[in-house]
């Protein structure tokens, strides 16, 4: 029993942490400027449609469940980090979308089995930790026949990279835990959702988001800085260490060296739970 407390309470720990980070910065600005038509592509993909319920996992501010919304859906957003709602709020009253947000873990989604159409997320569950649990509650909220849409960054793509730039100066993950980009990887993600078993007509192909907002490295650097919550957390990790600041301010310039065009490269995924 103590063994099991304990996991409870380390697992409440790491979400409450998860749900500080995301807090912190402005996630909404940095998807609104950054990346507006990301959710609207997934959406698409998913052939969302006027009658279906709709669950966006991860929905951060709305990038997708808002586009859901406007296609005619019931959509419900769901997030753990239930500060980004305000702004997914205002977003959808000035588009004219009528929705449900409503806080959720995507590791343990409080809706019932087979509730949804369509279950989507826009790079929001990959950045759950553990990515089977995250996957089977997917799979589970799914009614049989119904679609299962991702969209995630590839661990090649320009996120991954960031995220492997930043890497060296983050304190170690927690056990158990796997990174965000292998989300972007094909043959996890099928593995996963249980293709050929629990899943069926998987449909994978990899899309560019192309981003133009950064006129210099720097530009790029400071904004993702000042508005992203991991590239937050990662500095606030070092602070006390002024050399190791300046290293990843330089690793980060470097990665963003043609940061004034720039592909960012995506694995949109769909998938038809079986049943």
């Amino acid at each position: 029993m103590t063994t099991q407390n304990s996991a409870v309470d380390a697992d409440r720990a790491l979400k409450a942490k998860h749900r500080a980070m995301w807090a912190q910065g402005d996630y909404p600005s940095l998807a609104a400027e950054v990346i507006p038509g990301l959710g609207a592509v997934l959406v698409e993909a998913c052939g969302v449609h006027p009658g279906q319920r709709v669950l966006d996992v991860g929905a951060g501010s709305g990038n997708a469940a808002i586009p859901a919304a406007l296609a005619g859906a019931d959509v419900i957003a769901s997030d753990l980090t239930p500060e980004l709602f305000g702004a997914g709020r205002l977003a959808a009253e000035k588009q004219g979308a009528t929705l449900t947000w409503q806080e959720a873990d995507a590791e343990a989604l409080p809706f019932a089995d087979a509730a949804f159409d369509t279950v989507v997320s826009c790079v929001g569950v990959m950045f759950a930790p553990h990515h089977q649990q995250a996957a089977d509650e997917l799979v589970r909220v799914c009614r049989p026949g119904g679609t299962i849409g991702l969209l995630s960054w590839t661990p090649q793509g320009f996120i991954g990279q960031m995220f492997a730039t930043m890497k060296p100066y983050a304190p170690p993950p927690p056990p158990g835990a796997q990174p965000p980009p292998l989300w972007g990887d094909e043959k996890h993600v099928r593995a996963l959702l249980g293709d050929r078993d629990r899943v069926t007509d998987v449909h994978a192909e990899r899309g560019t988001a192309r981003v133009d907002r950064f006129a210099t490295p720097e530009a790029f650097r400071d904004y993702f800085k000042e508005r992203y919550g991991p590239t937050i957390a990662v500095y606030k990790n070092i602070a006390d260490d002024p050399d190791r600041v300046a290293a990843l301010d330089r690793a980060l310039v470097d990665l963003g060296h043609d940061g004034a065009a720039r592909e960012w490269e995506y694995l949109l995924l769909t998938a038809r739970r079986a049943g």
